[in-house]
């Protein structure tokens, strides 16, 4: 597998997105295939995690997703600093999936102070601002994060769901080195203002998460082959899955891209870790990159 930076750490250079587990699907896996899949991940060489406080079957289930993350990582035993897990917060659900966002330092606070609970640990190790909530100043609710860090709650920062105005406001509050991580949705099929914050990334040598990365879980992923014919040909070609090949194609954007695909089965990880080594060539990345037929 391999490594790449994300802030302070170094992590495997394809992550897992562990949001299936708790949303998203119509039908949910259960805990012991979460788990299964979470040890297939680890057995890949994956080491990072990405879980958020929102994932949840229903409103009253919050951290849901957080606690399968830290049973599967107990269940595991062996050396829990060699995994890095980032979760997010800054969204809220209520009564009646009312959802809605708050950034208010007494919020934030709070939902650090359940996601340490939930994740069984005493410092969080990449946290990051889910969305972006309109009703504040963006540099405002950065500035809380900066303090939680400050306190040792968290290890690193990271911000979701941004343009390049509020990275560029979140690189001045935090100041260099500060910002760790960008999550930002991109795929063959999300594109657009992504590539824009995926290059502001890289020229400042910051990691770049995209969600969703493989098009999402309302089968988007599925039908990635069928969706972009070029794809396919050089999946073919390779003889590996379309999904390895969307992988390796984000991959090849910039040594600062760490891909998060989502997967509720053991199969599914296990194959999109295969991504890591698969090299594309020129050709291939160009037919992909410049979408002739999409």
């Amino acid at each position: 597998m391999q490594t790449r930076r994300l802030g302070p750490f170094t992590v495997s250079a394809i992550g897992l997105g562990a949001m299936p587990f708790s949303q998203g699907g119509n039908v949910l896996p259960s805990q012991e295939q979460a788990v299964a899949t979470v040890h297939a991940a680890l057995d890949a060489g994956v080491t990072f995690i990405d879980t958020a406080d929102i994932y949840a079957p229903s409103w009253d289930a919050m951290g849901h997703n957080e606690r399968i993350v830290a049973r599967a990582l107990a269940d595991r035993g062996g050396d829990r600093d060699a995994i890095i897990v980032g979760t997010k917060g800054g969204i809220t659900r209520a009564e009646g999936e009312q959802w809605g966002r708050d950034a208010s330092p007494e919020y934030l606070r709070s939902a650090v102070e359940k996601s340490l609970r939930n994740l069984g640990v005493d410092v969080i190790d990449l946290y990051q601002w889910h969305r972006p909530d309109r009703h504040r100043l963006y540099a405002d609710c950065l500035a809380v994060f900066a303090e939680l860090k400050q306190e040792g709650k968290v290890r690193a920062i990271g911000v979701s769901n941004a343009n390049v105005e509020e990275l560029e406001i979140a690189e001045e509050v935090l100041g260099e080195g500060g910002l760790a991580s960008v999550q930002n949705q991109f795929s063959p099929r999300y594109r657009g203002p992504a590539d824009d914050e995926l290059a502001w990334c890289g020229t400042r040598g910051i990691a770049f998460l995209p969600w969703s990365p493989l098009g999402g879980t309302g089968g988007g992923a599925k039908a990635v082959g069928e969706s972009f014919p070029a794809i396919a040909e050089v999946a073919a070609a390779h003889g590996v899955s379309p999904q390895q090949v969307v992988l390796a194609w984000e991959l090849a954007k910039g040594d600062h891209v760490i891909p998060i695909p989502g997967a509720s089965r053991p199969e599914s990880i296990t194959d999109s870790a295969q991504a890591a080594g698969l090299v594309l060539t020129d050709e291939e990345f160009a037919a992909i990159d410049h979408r002739p037929g999409w």
